[in-house]
């Protein structure tokens, strides 16, 4: 959809990168594309326990910036996007940052990669597009080896209507929220034992709360275009008054 295919992206990003060597924090009020920012991605991280060389794939990995991280922690990482302007711009960063990740263009619900290929599948802020969650996760579990495990950070649904525009979709027909009790009951189908499950929503809030009412030029507003902070508005009032919920999840394969 339109939402995720910026034009020229490229370009305009390159043109506001300075000089010189980048690192992955230097990218981080671009390329952490969802709530809580690199601080939420280094959080996953830590509970995960990562060790070097093991084999992650990113799926929904936008422009790259949770991939990167990973690979600064060693491990060999796979990023995957739908987005082919996500997907071109987070090539140019990881050579700017001289991160060896491989970046492909696919679908989640029809992961290209051969069963069993990965340790650890690894998605932030990708499942609230997908209808079809059984399909999702059954392939995340078929590209798990035999106690794989799956890292999830996503938004659930609470109480009534979400208000949009928000930063994943700009209208009710591209957002399909599973209410955490379903979510949960989609990954026991799917094959996965629950190790770690929280709800995130109040230090959603609270960065969103922080973020500035103008973004600066470096920003997500790059990727979402000048409906950014009203993006982030509706999100803030949707999760203050109960209607959806942040949810940071660790599984294992079964």
């Amino acid at each position: 959809m339109s939402h995720y295919h910026p034009a020229d992206l490229v370009a305009r990003v390159a043109a506001l990168l300075p000089e010189g060597p980048l690192t992955a924090r230097d990218l981080a009020p671009l390329d952490q594309f969802h709530v809580g920012g690199l601080k939420a991605t280094e959080a996953l991280a830590a509970r995960l326990e990562l060790r070097p060389g093991l084999k992650v794939l990113d799926v929904g990995c936008g422009v790259g910036g949770p991939s990167r991280w990973l690979a600064e922690l060693g491990c060999r990482v796979t990023g995957l996007d739908l987005s082919a302007p996500y997907v071109a711009l987070a090539r140019h960063l990881a050579a700017r940052t001289g991160h060896d990740v491989a970046y492909v263009e696919g679908d989640a619900r029809d992961l290209p990669f051969d069963a069993a290929a990965f340790d650890v599948v690894w998605t932030q802020h990708t499942a609230m597009n997908i209808a079809d969650r059984d399909r999702l996760y059954g392939g995340f579990a078929r590209v798990l080896g035999p106690g794989g495990r799956l890292a999830l950070h996503d938004v659930c649904a609470g109480e009534g209507a979400v208000h949009f525009p928000v930063p994943w979709a700009s209208h009710p027909a591209h957002s399909h929220l599973l209410s955490p009790q379903a979510l949960r009951d989609c990954l026991e189908r799917a094959g996965f034992r629950l190790l770690h499950w929280r709800d995130d929503t109040a230090d959603a809030l609270a960065f969103l709360e922080r973020a500035p009412q103008t973004p600066p030029p470096l920003s997500l507003a790059l990727l979402l275009g000048q409906g950014f902070p009203a993006m982030l508005a509706n999100l803030r009032r949707t999760l203050a008054e109960g209607r959806a919920f942040m949810i940071e999840a660790i599984c294992e394969k079964r």
